[in-house]
């Protein structure tokens, strides 16, 4: 038998830096926590969540190998919607943005939620296109493919750099 345990703790690690999530954590106060799902005393998924008037927004989450098959990112959100609703008195989920297609998208739609599209304005310097900065895009399948089969130690010392140049 599966126990899964919900606790609050220290913000999740990522690609990006430790002393990142300190300050969101710093900024944010009151108005961020976040959810960890531990089986047997282990984190096996977590994420961050912010708050705003009547909305919860999970932001920065993740799982170990083993979340998806003790289903603990379905009990993070159940945690994420519970708290939300019960203690802070929200009545709005924003899952955030997924493109169609994606296990992320199909995640999302098995809970029930109806995609919304999202439109976009951008101005754009004269000869300049529409950056294509997304996991669909083929230019980056050799770079998603290379990343996933990386050491973790050697992911987590690129990770910060890389993403810093993305935004």
């Amino acid at each position: 038998m599966v126990t899964v345990t919900l606790v609050a703790t220290r913000p999740p690690l990522a690609v990006f830096s430790r002393g990142y999530f300190r300050l969101l954590a710093e900024v944010f106060g009151d108005a961020m926590d976040v959810v960890t799902v531990l089986h047997e005393g282990t984190p096996v998924a977590a994420v961050m969540n912010f708050h705003f008037r009547e909305e919860v927004l999970p932001y920065y989450g993740g799982g170990t190998l083993a979340a998806r098959r003790l289903a603990a990112n379905d009990v993070m959100y159940w945690e994420v919607m519970r708290r939300a609703g019960s203690e802070r008195g929200a009545r709005l989920f924003d899952f955030g943005r997924s493109k169609q297609g994606t296990g992320a998208f199909e995640f999302k739609q098995h809970w029930g939620f109806a995609p919304q599209p999202l439109h976009y304005a951008y101005q754009l310097g004269a000869g300049a296109s529409l950056p294509e900065h997304n996991p669909a895009n083929p230019k980056y399948r050799l770079m998603i493919a290379a990343w996933r089969r990386m050491p973790l130690p050697l992911a987590k010392l690129l990770g910060p750099p890389i993403v810093r140049g993305l935004g």
